[in-house]
C-alpha cells in the first residue's frame, strides 16, 4: 500500500494543484519578493524630506538605504542553512513577518534611530527571501522552461519598483515620509496568505525539513558582517578625509575576507556545512557571473541612490514628479523581461548580459548631458534605455550562473550571488553618496538651495561618469561567461 505524501508537502501540494501547482508556487513568492523589493527602492524618494525632518546630513540620510543593503547582503547568506532547517514555508512566512512589523515599526517611529533599526529588520528578511525564488524556478521548472518562468517573475517583480517611487512620491507630498513604510504592509499580508496555501514545509529538492542538522556557522556569519561593515564603513572614512582612518578599516576589510575564506575552507574539509560553499566557483560560469553581479550590483543600487537626488536637488523637481518620469521606464522594463526571458531558454548568457550593460552605461553616459534646460521627455527617454538594459540581465545572469551546478548547489549558490550582488550595492549606494560629495567640494557646490547650479551639475555628471566606468569592467567580465564549445561548466 503507497503511503500517501504529508499535507503541506511539495509532493502533496503538486498531488492536489496539478500541472498549475509550479506557478502557483511562483505566484507566491512573486509577491514576497515585490514587498522586498519595494521597502529597497522605495524609500529613496523620502531621503530629502527625511534629511530635513530629522537635521541630516547627506552623508548620514544615506545610511537609511545602506544599512538596509548592509543587512540584506549579509542575511542572504542564511538563507540555505534556513531553507534545510526550517523548510520553505517556515523560512518565506517568518521573513515576511519580519518585514512586516519592520515597515510599521519604520512609520511609527519618533526617532531616526528607529527608523534605522526598523530599516535594519527589513533589509534582514529581504535578504533571506530574495534568494529563494531562483531556487524555486531551478528546482520546480523543467531547463526549456525556466527562461519563461524566469521572465515571468522578472516582469512581476520589477513592478513594485515601477509603481512604487510614482506612488511614494505622492504619498511624500501628500501624508509625509512616514506613509512610505506602510506601502509594503499589504504585500506582506498577502504574500503571508499565499505562503500557507502554496508554499510546501518541505526543504529544496522536496525533502523533508531537517530540523537536527548542522547548526548555522555564526562564526562565518559575524566575520562576513564584520567585514561588510569595515568595508562601508571606510568608504565613509575616506570621504571624510581620515586617511589613517579609512585604510584601517579598509584593511581589516581585507583581512575579514581572507579569515572568511579559510574559515568556509576549513568547515568544508571537516565535512560540516559551511556558510558560502566555495566549490561553486569551480564552476568557470559561476564565477564569472559572481564578478558580474558584484560590479553590476555596484552600478545599480549606486544609481537607485543617485537618480531621485539628482532629480530632485539637481533638476529641482518634486518627488511626485519624479516617481511620474520614471513610470514609463518601469512598463518597458517589465516587457523587456517578459520577452528576455524567453530567449534566455535558446539565446547564449554572454550575449544578453553584455547587450544589457552596454545599454545601461550608455544610459548613464547620456545623463551627463541632462541640464536643467533639458525637455523633460529626454530625461525619461535615457531612464528608459538604462531599463531596457536591465531587461536583458535580471532573467538572464542568474539563470546563466546557476544553470551548470550541481543540484545540492542550487540553493547556495543563489544565496552566494545574491550577496555578491548586494555587497556591490551596498558599496555602490556609499560609493555614489561619497563621490558626490567629494566632487560637490571640489566644485565649491553644495545641494542647498539657491548654491552654484552649475558646479552642482558638474559635479552630478562626474558621478554618472564614474557608473559609466563601472558597467564598462562589468561588460568585460560578461563576455568571459562565454562558454567555450565541448567544455563543461567546471574549470
Amino acid at each position: 500500500m503507497t503511503t500517501p505524501p504529508s499535507p503541506g508537502s511539495l509532493a502533496a501540494l503538486r498531488e492536489r494543484h496539478g500541472e498549475r501547482y509550479r506557478w502557483l508556487l511562483l505566484l507566491s513568492v512573486m509577491v514576497g519578493t515585490m514587498a522586498s523589493i519595494m521597502s529597497s527602492t522605495i524609500v529613496n524618494v523620502t531621503i530629502p524630506d527625511m534629511s530635513h525632518y530629522f537635521t541630516l546630513g547627506q552623508e548620514r540620510a544615506q545610511w537609511v538605504t545602506s544599512g538596509f543593503m548592509v543587512a540584506t547582503t549579509v542575511s542572504m547568506l542564511t538563507t540555505p542553512w534556513l531553507l534545510s532547517r526550517y523548510g520553505y514555508r517556515r523560512t518565506y512566512a517568518g521573513a515576511m513577518l519580519v518585514l512586516l512589523l519592520g515597515g510599521v515599526g519604520g512609520g511609527l517611529a519618533q526617532d531616526y534611530s528607529l527608523v534605522l533599526a526598523a530599516r535594519v529588520a527589513e533589509g534582514l528578511a529581504a535578504g533571506v527571501v530574495q534568494p529563494i525564488p531562483a531556487v524555486i524556478i531551478l528546482y520546480a521548472f523543467q531547463p526549456h522552461e525556466q527562461g519563461r518562468a524566469s521572465g515571468i517573475f522578472g516582469m512581476g517583480v520589477v513592478l513594485a519598483p515601477a509603481i512604487g517611487p510614482s506612488v511614494g512620491g505622492l504619498l511624500v507630498d501628500w501624508f509625509g515620509w512616514r506613509s512610505i513604510f506602510f506601502m509594503v504592509v499589504p504585500l506582506c499580508i498577502a504574500s503571508l496568505w499565499l505562503a500557507y496555501k502554496f508554499v510546501p514545509v518541505t526543504a529544496p529538492g522536496g525533502v523533508a525539513a531537517n530540523r537536527q542538522g548542522d547548526p548555522l556557522d555564526w562564526r562565518g556569519l559575524l566575520i562576513g558582517t564584520a567585514g561588510t561593515l569595515c568595508l562601508l564603513n571606510g568608504l565613509v572614512a575616506l570621504h571624510g578625509g581620515s586617511v589613517p582612518e579609512a585604510l584601517g578599516l579598509l584593511c581589516a576589510s581585507a583581512v575579514a575576507v581572507a579569515c572568511f575564506v579559510a574559515w568556509q575552507r576549513r568547515l568544508l574539509q571537516r565535512g560540516h556545512k559551511p556558510l558560502m560553499d566555495l566549490r561553486l566557483f569551480q564552476y568557470r560560469q559561476f564565477a564569472m557571473g559572481s564578478v558580474v553581479a558584484f560590479i553590476y550590483g555596484t552600478a545599480l543600487f549606486g544609481s537607485t541612490y543617485l537618480l531621485p537626488v539628482f532629480m530632485q536637488l539637481g533638476l529641482q523637481l518634486s518627488a511626485s514628479h519624479v516617481g511620474t518620469l520614471m513610470l514609463p521606464a518601469g512598463g518597458v522594463l517589465a516587457v523587456t523581461i517578459a520577452v528576455v526571458g524567453r530567449l534566455a531558454d535558446r539565446q547564449p548568457t554572454h550575449m544578453l548580459v553584455s547587450t544589457g550593460l552596454a545599454l545601461l552605461a550608455l544610459s548613464f553616459g547620456l545623463m551627463v548631458f541632462v541640464g536643467l534646460e533639458t525637455p523633460l521627455w529626454m530625461l525619461v527617454a535615457f531612464a528608459i534605455l538604462g531599463r531596457i538594459g536591465l531587461g536583458f540581465i535580471l532573467p538572464s545572469l542568474n539563470l546563466g550562473a546557476m544553470r551548470p551546478l550541481d543540484k545540492s548547489l542550487i540553493s547556495q549558490g543563489s544565496s552566494a550571488i545574491g550577496f555578491l550582488r548586494m555587497l556591490g550595492g551596498a558599496a555602490g549606494v556609499s560609493l555614489c553618496g561619497i563621490f558626490l560629495e567629494w566632487r560637490l567640494s571640489v566644485h565649491g557646490a553644495s545641494l542647498s538651495a539657491g548654491a552654484n547650479e552649475p558646479a552642482r551639475m558638474a559635479a552630478f555628471a562626474e558621478t554618472f561618469w564614474m557608473l559609466t566606468f563601472l558597467c564598462g569592467l562589468a561588460l568585460l567580465a560578461a563576455w568571459q561567461l562565454r562558454q567555450p564549445e565541448g567544455k563543461g561548466g567546471r574549470s
